[in-house]
């Protein structure tokens, strides 16, 4: 075991001499001698070279070429690296879990050294011919260093808790970067969300969304105002700098037209936060689902009655209105064979399973039975009112009730025909699953539904435009899928079946959505 861990670390420093010597300049000669390139070496993917001359940065194939200059790679020796920085909270277990279920997979001893406590890395080495294959080097703080590192070109992907700002896209496609929110350039790696939680001890158990951003704007300062006991409030939450923490501000205090109260006390660790909260009767927090540890999650409630809890399912299908994708971006620029190959492992059925294992929620498509959605059912008749009548309910469960829900849902931005982000990467995720045949001789419904404002008539309208419009953006993605072996077809029954209530901004964005339907 010495042995191996020496080799280990002997080929770690040379890749940290390999990392030191990519800024060098080399020269490329083609082999007949008549071509030759003289540039700053910015990185070999084992396949390519790609280099910084005064053409611009190009890319070229290794195999048409030879390397001269101290900055050219050893080829037979080569080790691939990938650089990772970013959240946090993905680097901490969902990025090594992923890491080591890859290597498990294919063949390879995954080895974990620190260096310190933002650094470390994962050594893959072939577990048949004990060489060193990939080095994978981790940079874990915050969100916004991730972006920074990106544009500084000092990493390969970025772990995000949120989407790209405006001003990191303009600054990466300057950069020579590409759309940084092209299908290739993002991607939504699991799912979390934003949930409120207190103590075990607080009697409170449940909070509106629109209390909830009182009370982190400082309007609402004691728990007898969301009917506990007369205490104070005492507030916690994620650093600024977080990617939590600036989807607590996206998502819970913008929206209400407020501003966070500075009299919060922030963490750098979600795990820090829940277990402040845990221990404080009086503490309010919002945490990741996945690190709410053994703190009491609030169910999140409106005026109409209706609450919405975080689960598993509830995140997935995006019916809890707080949910928060967990991205990674990449640069358009080619990388390692290993690192592509890694990349196209997340997406399969094994790492949604390692997803899932780690406490985060997976976007492997389930099947929900009618019989397990009783409470949608009769909420939808408990709200039907004149404009949407029996007929109309009785039409809704003839159509669904010999179907199943499928886990995945189509949500629009606020206030925009935009898909969300995590329906952006739904289209895909279906997309795929056409292409593999997966729905082969199955039916698939669309199904658009609409919040209660405006006439109803007019609501079902939008809401089948929806359905037709997720239904084209489905078949424009599935570019190989044989269509003709599946039927999808849309329907839609507009306000029929409210998740939320109508009475909020919130609880609209929640009844504004397109399911899919299996038999």
């Amino acid at each position: 075991m010495r042995l191996t861990r020496a080799a280990v670390w002997a080929a770690l420093f040379l890749c940290a001499f390999w990392r030191f010597a990519v800024a060098q300049d080399v020269t490329l000669t083609s082999r007949d001698g008549r071509i030759e390139l003289t540039g700053t070496l910015l990185g070999f993917d084992g396949e390519f070279y790609r280099i910084d001359t005064l053409y611009g940065e190009l890319t070229v194939d290794g195999s048409g070429v030879l390397c001269d200059g101290p900055g050219c790679p050893n080829l037979q020796d080569y080790v691939a690296e990938l650089s990772i920085s970013g959240s946090a909270t993905m680097g901490a277990v969902l990025m090594p879990a992923l890491i080591e279920g890859f290597a498990l997979r294919n063949g390879y001893i995954a080895l974990r050294m620190v260096e310190d406590k933002t650094h470390f890395n994962y050594s893959l080495t072939d577990e048949q011919t004990g060489k060193l294959a990939a080095v994978f080097f981790f940079r874990v703080t915050n969100t916004d260093e991730g972006f920074a590192d990106l544009l500084a070109n000092e990493a390969d992907i970025v772990m995000a808790l949120r989407e790209i700002r405006e001003d990191e896209l303009s600054r990466a496609a300057e950069a020579g970067m590409g759309d940084m929110t092209g299908t290739n350039r993002s991607r939504v790696l699991a799912l979390d969300a934003l949930v409120p939680i207190v103590a075990p001890n607080n009697p409170v158990r449940d909070i509106s969304p629109g209390d909830l951003a009182r009370a982190y704007a400082g309007q609402i300062t004691n728990w007898s105002d969301l009917g506990g006991p007369d205490a104070p409030i005492t507030l916690h939450a994620p650093a600024p700098e977080t990617g939590l923490g600036q989807a607590i501000e996206d998502e819970i205090i913008a929206p209400a037209g407020l501003q966070m109260s500075p009299n919060i006390m922030r963490h750098m660790r979600g795990a820090d936060l829940a277990g402040e909260v845990s221990r404080d009767a009086f503490a309010l927090g919002v945490a990741s689902f996945a690190e709410v540890g053994n703190a009491q999650a609030l169910t999140l409630t409106g005026v109409c009655g209706r609450a919405l809890r975080a689960t598993r399912r509830t995140i997935k299908t995006e019916d809890y209105p707080l949910t928060a994708p967990m991205f990674i971006y990449l640069p358009a620029r080619r990388l390692p064979k290993i690192a592509r190959e890694f990349l196209a492992y997340t997406r399969g059925p094994s790492a949604q399973i390692v997803i899932r294992r780690a406490g985060f929620v997976d976007q492997a498509p389930e099947e929900v039975p009618v019989d397990d959605q009783g409470n949608r059912f009769a909420n939808a008749i408990a709200s039907a009112g004149a404009e949407v009548p029996l007929s109309e309910l009785q039409r809704m469960v003839s159509v669904l009730s010999s179907m199943k829900r499928l886990t995945t849902s189509f949500r629009f931005e606020a206030g925009s025909v935009r898909l969300d982000a995590q329906s952006r990467s739904n289209i895909q995720q279906l997309a795929r699953g056409l292409e593999q045949g997966r729905y082969d001789a199955r039916k698939l419904l669309l199904v658009g539904f609409s919040d209660g404002e405006g006439p109803a008539e007019a609501n079902r309208s939008i809401a089948l435009r929806r359905a037709e419009a997720v239904r084209s953006a489905i078949i424009e993605a599935a570019e190989t899928a044989d269509l003709d072996r599946v039927v999808m077809d849309v329907d839609a029954f507009g306000e029929a079946m409210p998740m939320a209530c109508d009475g909020s901004a919130w609880g609209r964005q929640a009844n504004r959505r397109v399911e899919v339907w299996v038999r």
